[in-house]
Parts: structure tokens; sequence; C-alpha cells
């Protein structure tokens, strides 16, 4: 006792850790039960130490009585415990005389009736002490009356009727019911002994009711015995008399600690099924009551509900977590000892014995599944299902070679009849499994029959949908349910499987979002699996792949769903586990593979989520991850792709352009296709995807993917087989034009560009694989014909064409065929007649279909077999790669000798690899020659349809911009490929000698003006645009770099004529051909151009503008620029870009200094103008004119022409010249031509005066000109040119008013357009070029020092122009002698112009007249802007003054020095430009 006393040291520490040290004391001395133990004694010991202190004052009544409350747990009998305490202190506190440890007595006892109750304590306690505690009125009374009490219990003698109650009657009824009733013994007979002895003993009949009932239970052999009985019984009495006797027992069981035996559920189901009794009379007789229930289903949804809302919150700590778990394997415990729910065994007893509808309706009463969550109830369920299907199971479900244990039927013939046909199944069997629902986990192997009837069932029920509900609500419930059975999935996927895909996405959808919520042990098991889940993330790692793969496949097989949910969040938040989970996907059942499937689509189509970040210019971040995670996961697992690919075409159907990009991923992963990326497309890849299939496989794209055979397969069996590779083209052909108006808006231009180029670049990329995976009868069979595409589907012709194409180089390749097979001897050109019978068979129909695509007027001048041949040729028909051939045939041989070096592998494997690297280059070698044959038949076929492309009925300028805008323009930015193709055909047809194709005029409208065309582009199809300018830049440079390349090629093809004759003349002569060194200044003002317009769209400050341009220049790099004081200009230029844009627009920055870098690698390749073009004397019988309408035009609109060119080349001398300080060249007498500005290119108006008097001087020569057969001059009317000018003088004027401070441009802003766009600020120009001049003089002066002074025949000179200034030819003839020839003279200006076109004028010598007023005329202007310069210069801060100062005296100090110079070199031999 000593040892369990309680230390006053515990009482005083009592809060800080007296409480707890006398708690586990308590626990340790409550362990052993036994009343007569020493460890019993001691803790009576320990509560009357306690107890005692209490009453001492050392520790508070209410603390010790919250001590005594939480430790009443420990035992059941811990009230009689504490009662017999305080009946010791009771009696101890009765003889004190300190009235305070009394008080502290009763308070403690009040303070414990809560948990002690007052029947203990009126046994235990004196009368006096229940008085003060309240629980009596009066001791007096209450001792009195225990002794009346006493007395009556233990004194009074019982009294008996011994008339009345016969005990041997019961027992002869007794003896009557227990005989054996083997013989010839029956219910009647028995029924009559009973009433003999009822009314012999006077027995009361429902007690003997009771007793046959009591009787019955012993006795479950005998039932149909009993049940006739009882039937004669019930006959003889009201009907509810049996059911209330078999309910009075029931009321027996349910006091405490009294269990109903199973015997009595046997009987009251018997009866039951015998209609003996109703069920619900019995049923109110059980317990527990339906509020119970109901109220015990909701507590355990609302704990269901609680867990799931602690499935959101953080991972705790694993000390709370191991405490949490503690716990809740307390509460399974608690869960697992019910109290006795005599409902429940009364519903198993049913269940055993086949009463399936009187269970069907006590299940009825209860919430759904209260019943089945209990096992018993399940197994019994499990049971009757399994004998109910046993003739069918045997008969379609037993694999082949399997015997299995059979399940004998119930001896009960009022049991469920078995079924026999699928029939049954469907009428019964099937209800029995709604009721069960996921407890069907208790029984796999039942799961298992089911699943193996259920394959046999879809055979003959294709679309029943009863199996899809047992499936939802029964078998995938039950698969969470189980652990981790692989075997149970694999035979549910054998069923699975034969559903379709949109029936198996969605049962896994309610699966995965309703299903878990249903049931309190499905909630836990979500719970569990996310708890794992997590876990195994979060310890997944490249190292241990292996391990985590082989718990995530475990874990797989039960809740598939809640498993993937949780990867696919992890990776869409860290990417970088992508690998790692995808090579630890590896052990997954085919089920689970399914199941991931529909959970990526689902995750794809999560309308929570935006797929754009906010600034709505890029993709989200959780988007990228999960989409390069399909390209991982479907080529390398057995997926499904059907789901994918309708979830694609759903979102394109809706109008959603971002589905693409998992197509896209797809398709590069599964088929090796990938989008081409012109930013990372090489040379040699481009040039070898213009062979065939296999050297573009080889070499035409970077990194490609090997070994997809098998996954490009699956991919086109599962487009084939759901009918989705033609709709799924369609929608990208069709989207890619929506998404310019239903996607974005003005403000989302860029963002519109990206959707469109995704479109775009996707459309290319299946229509590849389509074309590459398909045979030609599949192909056929799917894409419909040009017209339908074109008319009904509104496909663009380039699409169109591109989708066609593969189809008519198959069908020209078989119809080839088969014509030379059926002739094999036949020559070369009899092939060649086949092959152009089998192309006009198949594309007569294409012809005919594209008349009605455009306006009749399109035809006019060119046909529709022109136009069919250059949408349906491709690369691989008019060039052979031979380089590429040559390239990878070399790879090849090395590799063949790497192997052959390589002594460390195995021989078998060399000789494996080497056989493949040779039957790789015998495969190229046969498709090279090949290809070389079928090019040469191409090409044959060209030559002879030639003349009947182009008709030319109007203007060769039409014909040209027709052709430029129906094939070229959108053709040359749909792929790479095609951009040089377009470029190439443009050569062949040049090189094919075509009738009225006028190649120079079709090379100067596409180098002209490229600026609309650049704004109009996407960024890819600036780089497509920018690769065809390159291409197009090639040829012209080839042949501007050689006199003889240009020679052979150009000097007698009619697409270099200047002037095109009428018809009936002969071809044009030599003297119409352009001659190379006028070809070389039209190359340069081409350079002049680009450089214009690359400017101009820098200047801007439009974002698409100035990346676009960027991205062609970049493209264009290898050609241009070319000249050196062009590049220096754009470098100028770029780099103010990259000043402006630094940290402004990061893209423009990135772009515009990647380009400047590059620029300047490239400088010392640019050459000086001079090396670019030279000027000599155009020989007298040269006409340089190139025809730009029909012959017949009026001399009126030919004079028209001339004028506004002649008033424009006055204008351009006067602007050059004030430009270089005021020099003037002295004109030539027998041409006149236009110089560009060397500052800025923009040119100015002539004088009023001067423009009448050269009108006079045309109409002289009006006569003279009509009798020409020169139809047109080359170029825009003179009408137009000064709408050209007007921008860029305005340009200039900006440019002027940016330089000057802000009061400045308000007072310039008051003077009026006039002073705008007539007085530029002449001084800054002249500061500009002052030191350009400088330089200039210095090359001229050295150049005379060297050169001596030579006259040019009939007295001519050869002038020496400026910097940038085009040489002016003079001449010292009368002014008869220069009428007479200016009809046959004509300058070409090599410097750049303002027109569209190569521009060809008319000879026009001013004069004398003229000079002289032009001369004063230009001194006024150069007067008056300096007097305007002063009155300027007044009003700004002195600094300026002086600046302005020193540059105007510099000026005037220049002016006479330049024309002394310049008069002194008139003599000599022209210079080149600079």
């Amino acid at each position: 006792a000593a040892s369990v006393s309680v230390p006053v040291e515990w009482i005083k520490n009592w809060e800080k850790s007296g409480r707890g040290d006398l708690l586990d004391l308590s626990w340790l001395l409550s362990k052993n039960k036994s009343h007569g133990s020493s460890t019993y004694r001691d803790f009576q010991r320990a509560l009357y130490e306690l107890s005692h202190h209490v009453i001492q004052g050392n520790l508070k009544p209410e603390q010790a009585a919250d001590f005594l409350n939480d430790i009443s747990e420990f035992r059941e009998d811990m009230p009689s415990i504490l009662a017999d305490v305080f009946c010791m202190l009771d009696i101890e506190t009765t003889v004190l005389e300190e009235k305070s440890k009394r008080d502290c007595f009763t308070q403690l006892v009040s303070a414990c009736l809560y948990f002690v109750s007052d029947t203990i304590l009126k046994e235990r306690l004196d009368p006096e002490t229940l008085e003060s505690l309240g629980l009596i009125k009066q001791s007096q009374q209450f001792y009195q009356r225990s002794v009346k009490i006493k007395a009556k219990l233990f004194y009074k003698q019982q009294k008996f009727n011994l008339l009345r109650e016969e005990n041997e009657g019961y027992a002869k009824l007794i003896a009557e019911l227990v005989q054996d009733l083997s013989g010839n013994i029956t219910s009647d007979l028995i029924l009559e002994n009973i009433t003999s002895l009822i009314g012999c003993f006077n027995l009361d009949p429902n007690r003997v009711l009771g007793v046959i009932l009591e009787v019955f239970e012993c006795r479950p052999e005998c039932d149909d015995f009993f049940i006739s009985l009882l039937e004669s019984c019930v006959n003889m009495c009201e009907p509810q008399t049996l059911c209330h006797i078999l309910g009075f027992q029931f009321k027996f069981y349910q006091e405490p600690n009294r269990d109903t035996p199973s015997s009595l559920y046997r009987v009251a189901a018997v009866l039951l099924q015998g209609n003996l009794i109703d069920l619900n009379y019995l049923y109110v007789h059980l317990l527990p009551a339906d509020n119970c229930i109901m109220d015990e289903y909701k507590r355990e949804m609302v704990e269901a509900k609680e867990i799931l809302r602690k499935l959101t919150v953080a991972v705790l700590s694993s000390g709370k977590v191991d405490k949490q778990e503690k716990a809740k394997e307390k509460e399974e415990e608690k869960v697992e000892k019910p109290p006795d729910n005599q409902k429940l065994g009364l519903l198993e007893a049913l269940l055993k014995i086949g009463d399936w509808q009187h269970a069907q309706n006590m299940m009825d009463l209860m919430p759904p599944y209260y019943a089945a969550s209990h096992k018993l109830i399940a197994l019994a369920i499990c049971k009757l299902i399994h004998i109910t299907i046993e003739p069918l199971y045997r008969r379609v479900g037993v694999p082949k070679g399997a015997k299995g244990s059979p399940v004998n039927a119930l001896p009960n013939k009022r049991a469920p009849k078995q079924a026999e046909s699928f029939e049954d199944l469907r009428t019964d069997v099937f209800n029995m499994f709604c009721y069960l629902g996921p407890h069907l986990s208790w029984d796999p192997i039942l799961f298992a029959k089911v699943v193996r009837i259920g394959k046999s069932f879809m055979k003959e029920f294709q679309s029943d949908g009863s199996l899809l509900g047992i499936t939802d609500q029964v078998l995938l419930p039950s698969l969470s349910l189980m652990d981790c059975n692989a075997c149970m999935t694999e035979e549910l996927w054998g069923m699975l499987k034969t559903f379709p895909y949109q029936h198996r996405y969605r049962l896994y959808g309610q699966w995965k979002n309703e299903t878990y919520n249903s049931s309190l042990l499905l909630v836990k098991a979500k719970a569990q699996t996310i708890d794992k889940a997590r876990d195994i993330m979060n310890h997944l790692t490249k190292e241990n792949v292996k391990p985590s793969g082989r718990q995530i496949g475990k874990l797989s097989h039960s809740n598939p769903a809640i498993l993937f949910d949780c990867i696919l969040a992890k990776i869409q938040t860290c990417d970088e586990l992508m690998a790692p989970v995808v090579d630890s996907l590896k052990y997954l059942t085919p089920l689970n593979y399914d199941v991931l499937a529909y959970c990526i689509i689902e995750a794809l189509a999560n309308p929570e989520k935006e797929r754009m970040k906010q600034d709505d210019t890029s993709i989200s971040s959780w988007l990228r991850p999960l989409v390069s995670f399909c390209g991982a996961v479907f080529p390398k697992y057995p997926m499904d792709l059907a789901g994918l690919l309708q979830h694609v075409a759903n979102q394109l159907k809706a109008g959603r352009s971002i589905g693409l990009l998992l197509l896209e991923e797809v398709v590069h992963k599964m088929a090796g296709i990938g989008i081409t990326r012109e930013e990372t497309m090489t040379t040699e890849q481009l040039e070898a995807m213009t062979g065939g299939e296999q050297l573009r496989a080889e070499g035409g794209s970077c990194g490609q993917i090997r070994n997809t055979k098998k996954s490009s397969q699956r991919l086109k069996d599962a487009l084939l087989d759901y009918d989705l590779a033609l709709p799924l083209v369609l929608m990208i052909a069709q989207q890619r034009n929506r998404v310019i108006f239903q996607e974005g808006g003005e403000e989302d231009v860029e963002l519109v560009g990206k959707l469109y180029d995704q479109c775009h670049d996707t459309l290319v990329q299946f229509g590849g694989f389509l074309a590459f995976n398909l045979s030609t009868e599949e192909y056929t069979k799917r894409v419909p014909s040009i017209d339908v595409l074109y008319n009904e589907f509104h496909i663009p012709q380039d699409a169109a064409f591109f989708l066609s194409r593969p189809m008519y180089a198959r069908h020209i390749s078989s119809k080839y065929d088969e014509l030379t097979e059926s002739d094999k001897e036949s020559k070369q050109q009899h092939k060649v007649h086949k092959y152009i019978a089998s192309c006009e068979m198949v594309m007569a129909p294409v012809r005919e279909a594209v008349v009605s695509w455009h306006i009749s007027e399109v035809w006019d001048d060119i046909s529709p077999r022109f136009y069919a041949t250059f949408w349906s040729l491709t690369m691989y028909d008019l060039a052979v790669p031979h380089t590429s051939y040559e390239r990878e045939i070399s790879k090849l041989k090395v590799q063949m000798k790497a192997v052959d070096d390589n002594q460390e592998m195995p021989p078998k494997k060399k000789k494996k690899e080497k056989e493949r690297c040779s039957a790789l280059r015998d495969k190229l070698l046969e498709e090279e020659k090949k290809q070389t044959e079928h090019v040469q038949r191409v090409l044959q076929r060209l030559k002879l349809e030639k003349d009947n492309w182009l008709l030319a009925k109007s203007r060769p300028k039409e014909t040209i911009t027709k052709f430029l805008q129906l094939c070229i323009f959108p053709r040359c930015i749909f792929s790479a490929i095609d951009a040089v193709y377009c470029a190439r055909f443009v050569e062949l047809v040049h090189q094919q000698k075509t009738p009225n194709f006028s190649t120079l005029l079709c090379y100067d409208r596409v180098f002209s003006d490229i600026v609309f065309t650049v704004a109009s582009c996407t960024e890819n199809e600036a780089r497509r645009y920018g690769r065809f300018l390159c291409c197009m830049l090639e040829t012209v440079t080839r042949w501007h770099s050689d006199r003889a390349t240009y020679e052979k090629e150009c000097g007698n093809h009619p697409g270099f004529l200047t002037i095109l004759r009428a018809t009936g003349c002969d071809g044009g002569s030599q003297a119409d051909q352009l001659d190379y060194e006028t070809f070389r200044h039209v190359v340069h003002k081409w350079h002049y151009k680009l450089t214009k317009a690359s400017v101009h769209c820098l200047e801007t400050g439009e974002y698409i503008h100035m990346r676009n341009i960027l991205i062609v220049l970049t493209k264009i790099l290898p050609c241009y620029p070319k000249v050196l004081n062009l590049g220096q200009a754009l470098e100028k230029r770029v780099h103010k870009v990259c000043q402006e844009e630094k940290g402004k627009r990061r893209r423009l920055h990135a772009l515009a200094t990647g380009y400047s870098g590059q620029l300047k690698c490239r400088k010392s390749y640019m050459i000086p103008e001079n090396e670019v073009h030279r000027t000599e004397p155009t020989p007298k019988n040269t006409v340089a004119s190139v025809h730009n309408g029909p012959v017949g035009r009026s001399s009126s609109s030919i004079g028209s022409a001339s004028k506004s060119h002649e008033s424009s080349a006055e204008e351009n001398d006067k602007s050059v010249e004030r430009s270089e300080g005021g020099v003037k060249a002295v004109h030539k007498a027998s041409s006149a031509t236009l110089k560009g500005n060397s500052s800025n290119g923009n040119s100015g108006f002539n004088s009023s005066n001067i423009i009448k008097e050269n009108d006079k001087e045309k109409g002289k020569e009006k006569e003279k000109r009509e009798k020409t057969l020169e139809a047109r001059v080359l170029g825009k009317d003179g009408k137009e040119k000064p709408k050209e000018e007007r921008p860029e003088k305005d340009e200039r004027a900006r440019e002027t008013k940016e330089r000057t401070p802000k009061t400045n441009k308000e007072k310039e802003k008051a003077r009026g357009e006039k002073f705008k766009t007539t007085v530029p600020n002449i001084e800054s120009k002249l500061t500009r070029e002052k030191e350009r001049e400088k330089e200039a003089f210095r090359e001229r002066d050295r150049a005379k020092e060297i050169k001596s002074k030579e006259k040019v025949k009939g007295g001519e000179k050869r002038p020496v122009s400026g910097p940038l200034k085009s040489p002016v030819p003079r001449s010292d003839m009368t002014e008869p002698e220069r009428g007479q020839k200016r009809q046959h003279k004509i300058d070409r200006h090599p410097s750049p112009s303002h027109t569209s076109t190569t521009t060809l004028y008319l000879i026009h010598t001013p004069s004398p007249l003229i000079k002289s007023k032009e001369r004063e005329t230009d001194k006024k202007e150069l007067g008056k802007s300096r007097e305007r310069s002063r009155e300027r210069e007044k009003k700004d801060e002195k600094g300026r003054k002086g600046r302005k100062r020193h540059h105007s005296n510099n000026d005037r100090e220049v002016l006479p020095d330049l024309r002394k110079r310049r008069s002194q070199k008139m003599t000599t031999t022209p210079h080149p430009l600079n």
C-alpha cells in the first residue's frame, strides 16, 4: 500500500505533473480486472488517498471529480469502487468534529453524482449523508421504507394457483413437439393432440404458440412440419397473434447484455417466407428504430464529408499523422463492435434461406447500402448471387481448361430461380447487384464470375445499358475497396474493352467524381490513396524510378483515377518530374492506361483553369507540361487515342485553337513528323526535303524520332476506325481562317498571329502524316475532290491543293505504271507521252473545277492548265537534290567504316549494322535514280505545255499581277519547301522561255515594294516569305555576278525583252533584250527598294511591321545587303531600333540585336556601289522599253507618261544638286534621267515653269512617237508618281520636325502645309552631306591623277557623278539633232526610283533657256531657304545658333569649290557609282 500512496508533491503540482502521474498510475493499476488481486486493492487505495487529500483541503473537489471522471473509462465497475471508497470516508468523517472536512466530503460526492448513479449511493451511504446530498427527502422515511421492502423480499411467502398452471400439460406438449417425426406423424395429428392438451390442462393458447416457436428454433431440420403446424394454428386464432408472440420474443433479447440467437432470426425468416406473419407487423418489434439507423447513416456521411474537407488541407507533420491514424483505428474498432441489430440479423436470415423478396423490402426501408456495408449481409447477398448465376456461369463464363467448384442450389423451393439465360440475368440478378453496391469487394470470386459473364453478355447485347449500370454501381466501386488485386483489374478490362470509349470514359468520370462520395468506406479509401500517392510523388527521383514505379502500379490496381489525378497535378506544377513519372508507369495494367487517358483528357478540358496567361499572349504554365506528358505517354504505352483525338475535334468544333497543341505533340512523338521550325531548319535539311521519302527521313529533319512504325500505325488506326482523319484536317483548315475573327481582337494581333501559325503548322504536319501513312485507296476514299473541298467545305485554295496534291501524284503514278506495263518495250519518248497522257487524265477534272473559283477575267491572262500545274507540282517534281543524296550516302559509308574499325562490337551486331547501312544506301541510290527519271518526264511535260500557259489578253503587268496574286504569294508563305518551290518555279518558267512571261517584270514586282506583304504576314509566314525572297535574290545575284551566266541564261530569253512587239512581228532582236550593264543597274535599284522598304517598316514603330521585317532581313542575309552604303544605312537604322527598344519590347530588341550582330559579320562581304553597277553610253540603236499594256495604246498616253517621268527627272536633278551643296551637273544633249536623293532617297517636284517647257518639247515629238510599235513604257503613270513622293516628303519633314525644339515645331505647324512639303531644312541636309562630299572628292582626285582625260566620239563627254548619283550623259549637239534622236535613245535610271516596276523613259533634253531658268530658280529657292533658316536660328538657343551659323558658312565655302571641281572633271572618264 505504501508503494501506491499518492505523494503530497503530486497534489501540490497537480496541474503541472501530478495529475498526469496519477493518471498513468491509475491506468497501470486498472489493467487487472480481478477483484481479489493485490492490484485491485492498490487501485482502491489510490482512490481513497486521493479523496482523503480532498477532505484534508489539499485538493479542490472539482479537480478530484474531473480526474475520477477521466479514469471512469478504465474499468466498467468504477462507480461501485468509488461508492465503496465514499462509504468508508462517510463513516470516518461522521465521527470527526471538524465540520469543514465533512463539507469537503459532501462536495466531492456531489461533484461525482453525474457519473456515479444515485442507486449505488443509496445502497452504500448512510441515510443522513443521502439527505445532506439531496438524494432523499427525509432520512427517517427512507429508513422505514427500506425495512418494509426487505421484509417483503426475504420473509413473505409466494402463492401459486395450482389449478390454472398445470406443469404436466406443458411437459406433455413439449413431448409431443420433440418426438421423432420421421414416421407417419403429421402436423394434423400433432395439432389434434395439442388441442386436447390445451383443453385437458387448461393451457394458455398464446403460451402454447410460444412453446411451439421455441421448439421450432431447436429443430431447424423440420421446417416443413412446423410450417404446416403453425399454419393450422394461425387459422384458429387472430392473424396478428403469431406475429406479436414472435415480436415479444425479440423484445426479450433487447435487454442489455442479451444477444438475439440466430435460431430466432431463422424462425422469423422462415415464417416470413411462408407468409405466416406480416413483415410490417414484425418490423416494429425490432431494434434499432429507423430513426436511429438514419442518424447513424447521417453521422457517417458527416464523417465522410469531413474527411473530404481534410483532403484539401496541407499534409500534417508525421507525429500528428500517427496520432490521427491511431484515432482512426480506435474508431474502426468501435465500428466493428456495433450493438445487437435485430433488423440486420433478420435480413441475414432471410438472405440465407433465399427469401429475396422480403430481404429486398427490408433493405428498401434502410438508407442506401447501409445493410450491405455490414460484412455478414454482404457475404449473404454474394452467396445468394453465387447460387443464382451458377448455371449461366457454367455455360458461358468458365474459361477454357478451368473446372472450378460447383455451387449447390438451396433446398428451399421458395428461393429465387437460377439464371439460365442472359434475360434471366438482366431481370433478376442485376437487381441483386444493385443492393450489394461497392461491397462486392468482400467476394473477389463472385467479382470474377460476373465480369466473365459480362464479356459474353456484351457479345449478345451490344447496346444494352444494364451492364453499364452494374459496372458503374458495383464493379468499379468494389475494385476501389479491394486490396490491390491486379487479377481482378485484368478481368475487368477484358469486359470494359468491349465498350465504346465514350461509355468507358463516362464510367470513369462517374467513378472518379461521384462514386467516392457515396460511401464512408470509399471516402476513406480515397483519402488513403491520396496520402500514399503524395508520399510516392514526394520521394520520386530518377534514381528510384523502379521501386517507385512498382508502388504506383500496386496503388493503381484499386484506385487508378485518384492516383493519376495526384500525378497529373504534380506534373503541372513540377514538370521536371515528367521523365521519371513516364518511366515509372510501365507497371500499369491496360485498365490503368485507359483510366490514365481519361484523366489526361479531363485535366486538359478542365473548365476551371485558364488556357492562356493573363496577358493573353502565351500558353498557361500548367498546360504546356500536360501536353508534353501526353506526347511522352501515348506513344510509349498502349493507350487508346480515340478519346484524345475526339477531344481535339471537339475543341476545334467549338472554335478553340488551343487543342491543336495536343495534336501537334502527339503526331510529332507518335509519327516522327514534327512541325518544321523555320528558325532552326538548315539549308541542307531543306534541300533534303525536296527528295524522296527515304531522303526526307534521313536528312530532312534534325533530332528525328526513330522507331515510330508501331506508334504511327496506332495513330493511323485510331483516325480511320473512328473516322476522324477528314473531320480533323478540314476543321484545322477552317479554323486557320476563322481564328482571325473569333479569337483575340484588335488588341491581340500577336496572339491571333500565334494561333494562326499554330493552326497552319498543325495543318501542314497533320496533312503530311495522312499523306505519308495512308495508302492511295484510303486517302482517296476519305479526302474529297478539290471541287468539294473548295466549294462545300470552304477550304482555301492553298490548303485544298495541299490536301489533294498527294492524291494527284499517286493517281498519275498509278496511271503511268498501268500504261508502261502494257507496253514494256516502248522507247523513252513514248514513255514521256504516256506520262503526259496520265497527267492529262488526272488533271483534266481539276482544270475544269478551278475555272469556277475565279472570275472570267483571270483566265484571260493565265490558263487553268497553268494554274493547275503550278498548284499540283512540288519541288520533288522540279529538281533532284543530288548533293543531299551524296551527303547521306557519304554518311552511310562513314558509318560502315566506323563499324569495321570498332573492335568491341560483336561480329553478329557488326554484320547486322553493315547490312542495314548497305540496304539504306541502295535505297537512296534507287530513289535518286527514280526521282531523276521523274523530273525528266515532268520537265518534258512542262516544255510541251508552256505555249498554252499564259494567254496575255491583257497587259503584261496585269498578267504578272494575277500570277503573283493567285499563285506565288499564297503558296510561298505556306511552307518552307513551298517558298523554295515558288522561287524555282519562276526560274523554271523563265528557263522554259514561256511566251508572254516577263521575267524582268515578275522580279521587279516582287522586289519593288514589300512593305504591305511583310506587314500582313504572321511571324512564321514572315520567315517563309523571307526564304522566298532569299531564293529569288540568289537567282538574281547569280545572273548579276557573271556576264557569261547572264548572257547564257537571260540573253536570248523572252523574259528579258524590253519591247514587246505587236502580233505578227518577229521576235525581239538583240537590241530589244536588256543588256548586262542595264540589268546590273536594275539589280541595284531592287537592292535600294528593299532597303527603303526595310527602313520604312523599322521607322513605323508598329510591332508587327518591325518584327516581320527583322525576320525577313535575317532570312535574306546571305544575299542582302550586298551594297556597302545600303548596308550601312540599314545597320544604322537597326542600331537605332536596338537602342529604342531596349528595356521596352524585348522581342524586338532581341531580333534587332541578333540581326545587327549577323549584319556586322557580313560587312566584309559587302562591296561598294561602283562594283555593283556602272553606267556606259547607251548604243544608239538600243531601245530599252518594256511593254506595259496592249500594242494599241495611244500616243497621248505615252506622251503623258513621258512627260511625268521627265518632270520627275528634272526635279530629281534639282534635289540631288541641292543636297550636294548646289553643284549642278550639265545635262548631256542625248539623255535625261532620274536621280535619287543621296541623303534619304526622296524626290521633289519640278517647278511649274519647267513642266510647261517640257510639255511643249514633248508636243513636237508626238507624231514621231506614234509611228513606233512600242505600246507602253514599263512603270507607273506620271500621275501616280507624286502620290508616291508625298509620303516620303512628309517623312522628311517629320524628321526635320523631330530635330527642332518643341517651340519651333509649334511655329512650323502654324506656317502651313506648303512650307512643310516644299521647303525642307536644306541647311541640315547640307550639314549631313558635307562629309560625304569631301570623301567623294578625295576619291575623284586620286582617280584624276591616274587616268587621263579622254574625249568621247562625236564630241560627247562623260561626266562624273556624286556619291549616290547616277551618271548623266551630256551632249553638245544642237536642238534639232536632239529632237531627231529623242525617239531612239532611252536611258535607264541606274539608281533607285520610286516606282514599283523597272521604269524606262524616252529621251528628253532641256533647252539652254530651261537650263538658265533652272539655275535661277535653284538660286532663289536656295536663298529663300537660307533666310528661313536664319529666322529660325534666331529663336533657338545660343548653342544651336552658333552651330547652324558654322554649318552655313561651311556650305557657302564649299559651293564654289564644288562647282569648280565638277566643271574640271566633265571631260574625264566616268567613275562608277559609290
